[in-house]
């Protein structure tokens, strides 16, 4: 198996645990983050290693990438497993899962590429390199079944984790929230290195000006490495933020979530968790610019973020790359929570979107990969 980010640890970790009711005698190698090491993976490589997004992100690290894909495709073409499982990272996944599958072993990628979004034409080297997708949403599925892909719609395991009502006041009593009517927003800037570098600073000063509306306002940023949450800190002394009522988490970026009024997001699985908890958000994003210009020119669709594209409309704001200032954010967090009416709309699209998704997907996920095992 090999994953490539926080999302994927988790999705890879659940279904590694249904697999092992199925086949109790498995045994699991490739690369995964800490909750697939609990689950017991041998660990090849460090996962940070493949978090990069962007196409100059990409570039600079292209040499190692390109290092790491070709050491695993010797060790699994020399000792063949019974199975491979790419989970999501399509760009890094997709050419390992084909040169396994010429050597004629069965791969799995678990989590259809976005293919619905944006570089459609890559569904060609799907077809090639797949012998099963997993995926994740319903849309997916007749995408799959018109170009000849064996596909299974599992839902997203998400919405089995998470609670249908979060228990909002019990999660900031248990954070201590003081005083309890003060205004809480969570912010979370993504989980890889590069995110959170582009994204802090802008955090930082929209937390500033909704203070000067909101002097009560609290903010909860969870991070989702030590590395992450350096970078963070170092960003709040550099911009002499010490006194802000900004508290740092490790993790627990879902406790921060249902804790918040409302939450601000970098684009990415952090999004699809915020409507699953029933958050009003604002969605957000920054990446170099010819990475930008290169995304926008492939994009089918007018949004980016999960809950919108789930919709087929925009439900919350995505404000992105240079639109996406701290006046601009602030301005959409701040409208975005005083309206009730929104805020209760936006539950019961949320509430909607959660009982489509959750399929007991582990479970479904592990059932349509039995086969292939037997």
């Amino acid at each position: 198996m090999v994953a490539g980010e926080a999302s994927g640890d988790l999705l890879g970790s659940l279904l590694m645990g249904a697999i092992k009711q199925v086949a109790p005698n498995v045994r699991f190698i490739g690369i995964g983050g800490p909750k697939m090491q609990a689950e017991g993976m041998e660990i090849l490589f460090p996962m940070e290693k493949l978090a990069v997004n962007g196409y100059l992100e990409v570039l600079r690290h292209y040499r190692e990438l390109v290092g790491i894909r070709r050491d695993l495709r010797e060790r699994f073409i020399a000792q063949p497993p019974d199975i491979f499982i790419g989970v999501d990272a399509p760009d890094f996944n997709l050419d390992l899962e084909l040169a396994l599958k010429q050597h004629g072993i069965t791969t799995v990628h678990y989590v259809s590429p976005s293919i619905w979004a944006w570089r459609g034409e890559r569904i060609h080297k799907i077809r090639q390199a797949v012998s099963h997708i997993l995926a994740l949403f319903p849309f997916e599925a007749p995408l799959y079944q018109q170009a000849g892909v064996p596909v299974s719609y599992v839902g997203h395991p998400l919405a089995d984790i998470l609670p249908e009502v979060p228990k909002r006041a019990e999660m900031r009593e248990q954070m201590r929230i003081m005083p309890k009517s003060a205004k809480v927003f969570a912010f979370l800037p993504g989980s890889r290195q590069g995110e959170v570098r582009r994204l802090a600073r802008t955090y930082i000063e929209t937390a500033k000006l909704i203070l000067q509306q909101l002097p009560e306002a609290q903010f909860l940023v969870p991070l989702a490495s030590r590395e992450t949450r350096t970078i963070f800190e170092n960003e709040i002394w550099k911009q002499e933020a010490q006194q802000l009522p900004i508290t740092l988490l490790f993790g627990h970026a879902h406790d921060a979530m249902i804790a918040a009024d409302g939450v601000l997001v970098a684009s990415g699985t952090a999004t699809l968790e915020a409507a699953l908890l029933k958050r009003p958000m604002v969605i957000t994003y920054k990446m170099s610019g010819l990475s930008y210009w290169l995304a926008k020119r492939k994009q089918y669709l007018p949004y980016v973020g999960l809950p919108n594209i789930l919709a087929g409309k925009f439900v919350v704001p995505e404000i992105l790359q240079d639109d996406a200032t701290p006046e601009n954010l602030a301005q959409a967090l701040l409208n975005l929570i005083n309206s009730k009416q929104a805020v209760a709309e936006l539950e019961q699209i949320f509430t909607q979107m959660h009982q489509t998704l959750r399929q007991d997907t582990a479970q479904k996920a592990a059932a349509a990969i039995q086969p292939y095992l037997a």
